[in-house]
């Protein structure tokens, strides 16, 4: 149980970490505080959506397994276009993981699957104490990926700036697109 908790949750942060890969060369500067806020914010997000969709089971589950791939693409497109068209631009601070607004959007699009994966948690008849090894995972897990995507963007940022946001932002939509299939 706590394995497949904690393998699931590896599963769902993985695009957490990779977002805060990319888009954290905008807060290649950021202090420790700074960059512990952003990845307990990512976590409560996921962790969040994680336990809405457990609690709202049946309800949504279908709807949020049609719109979410849809959702997914449409924010990674938004955030890696941004970042995209900065790079390119030579311009920065119209997107980045300093404004809570960005943070939330970035947090959103890497955690509609956790709605969904809670969905079908409940839709499989698992109770709460079922889901909150799951839960727990979920939110460790991704505290430490984010920071760790975080920490590692000050490394790409440091040595290849421009070319780093650009790549970013197509990894991002590249993600997005994945989502789609």
């Amino acid at each position: 149980m706590i394995i497949t908790a904690i393998l699931v949750a590896l599963s769902l942060c993985a695009d957490c970490f990779a977002v805060s890969l990319v888009t954290g060369l905008t807060l290649s500067r950021a202090g420790r505080r700074k960059i512990l806020a952003v990845a307990l914010l990512f976590a409560v997000i996921q962790t969040g959506l994680l336990l809405a969709g457990f609690f709202l089971g049946e309800v949504i589950a279908d709807f949020v397994w049609r719109i979410s791939k849809i959702l997914a693409f449409a924010l990674l497109a938004f955030v890696g276009g941004s970042m995209l068209r900065e790079g390119i631009k030579g311009e920065s601070g119209s997107l980045n993981l300093s404004g809570l607004g960005h943070i939330i959007i970035a947090g959103v699009a890497t955690s509609i699957d956790a709605l969904s994966i809670g969905a079908a948690e409940a839709f499989a008849g698992h109770g709460f104490r079922d889901i909150l090894p799951l839960a727990i995972s979920v939110a460790v897990i991704t505290a430490l990926s984010v920071t760790a995507g975080l920490l590692g963007a000050r490394v790409f940022s440091s040595r290849w700036g421009r070319t780093a946001e650009i790549l970013g932002g197509l990894v991002l939509i590249t993600i997005g697109v994945l989502q789609l299939f």
